[in-house]
This record gives C-alpha cells, structure tokens and sequence, in this order.
C-alpha cells in the first residue's frame, strides 16, 4: 500500500486516478481548491483535502504533501487567464516540488503533455502560449530536482472509456483521460518509469507493457 497525495484533485483525471488507486488499496489525499466538491472526491474513496495551492507557500504545502510516499501533479488553471495559468501550472507546481523534497516524499509524478518543454513551438500570440510556457518551467524544475520524478505526456485528451492500451512516443495523437489515469497508476507501481518523460497517446499496446519497454 502506497499513501498517495494527488494536487488537483477535482480534475476528470485525478477523480478517475483516485478512484483506480483507491480499489488497489493504496491510501489517497485528493487536494482541491473548492469546498463544494468535496463529495465527488470522497465518492472516490479518496480523503477530501480542500486546500488553495494557488496561495499555500512551500513551507505549508510541504505540511500538506508530508507522511504520503507519493505526490501526483494534476492541477492546472484550465486555461483563459494567462496570469492565473503561471500562478497554477508554473509556480504553484515549482512550490510543490520544493515542498516534496523538503518533507522528503521523494516520489513525484508529473501530468504534462505531449510536446512540453522549452521548445515548445507554441507561438506567443497563441492562446496557449502561457500553458505551454508554465509547464516547460515547472518540468524542467522537477527534473532538476533530486526527487524520482516521472513526466508524463499525454496527447489531446479526450473523455472516451478507458482502452488500457498506449503507444509511446509516436507522434501528437489524443487519449482518453481514463486512460492517462491508468498510465499514472502504473507510472507510480513501476519504479522503472523514474526519471523518464513518457510521451503517449492511445495505442494497441498494454499500459504495463509499454511502459516497460
């Protein structure tokens, strides 16, 4: 059984996550922002965790992520305000990785997508400009990090069923939310996913088999 923290936990990824943690027996703290969603997360089976991480500093949230073995990074401001998507996706991501090491959960899980980094090729008048600028940063201050860190991109996200099957590194595709849940899951069983970034979208071939391979 891991204890495992999941920050954006009212995200349609991380609801599916905890839910797929939770039935394997690993014990889940889902973070949130909003009090109303409380009961989706519980329905999980996960601890409701309501926190704003847009405003906690690193010494609080590494109150918040300490005791857990894992940390799982799946917040984001949804886009729109470029100003709230560097709070989110750049600083407040930076703080929590901080946090992690300084409260030595040493295991952290990243959900990026596929083409992040700082060639990005996302022009600066495009609408997610700010979004793929935010994660290059926070990505690259993870792998900096001394943390086992996995950086995990997915394509187009889509809300069809889960498929269980991926294929790595090929190309921008899409892939359903279920199934980046289940790529998390298996990242977080799979100590040779450390230290990786692993680009994927839907595919025909088994999760565990082509994170292996």
């Amino acid at each position: 059984m891991a204890r495992v923290i999941l920050i954006g936990g009212h995200g349609k990824v991380a609801l599916q996550l905890a839910r797929i943690l939770t039935e394997r027996g690993d014990e889940v703290s889902s973070v949130f922002r909003n009090p109303e969603h409380s009961d989706d997360v519980a329905a999980t089976g996960a601890k409701p965790v309501v926190a704003d991480i847009e405003q906690l500093d690193t010494s609080a949230l590494a109150e918040l992520v300490a005791g857990h073995d894992a940390v799982v990074f799946s917040a984001g401001a949804g886009g729109g305000n470029p100003e709230r998507t560097y709070a989110v996706d750049r600083d407040a991501a930076v703080r929590v990785i901080d946090a992690a090491a300084q409260a030595g959960v040493r295991r952290f899980v990243m959900v990026s997508y596929f083409g992040a980094g700082p060639n990005h090729g996302v022009p600066r008048d495009d609408p997610f400009f700010a979004y793929a600028e935010a994660k290059a940063a926070a990505d690259t201050h993870l792998r900096a990090s001394d943390l086992d860190w996995t950086v995990l991109g997915p394509g187009r996200l889509t809300l069809e069923p889960a498929t269980g099957k991926i294929v790595v590194g090929q190309g921008k595709g899409e892939v359903s939310r279920a199934d980046v849940a289940l790529v998390a899951a298996a990242a977080l069983a799979d100590d040779s996913t450390i230290g990786r970034t692993i680009e994927f979208n839907n595919g025909d071939i088994p999760i565990a088999e082509a994170l292996a391979g």
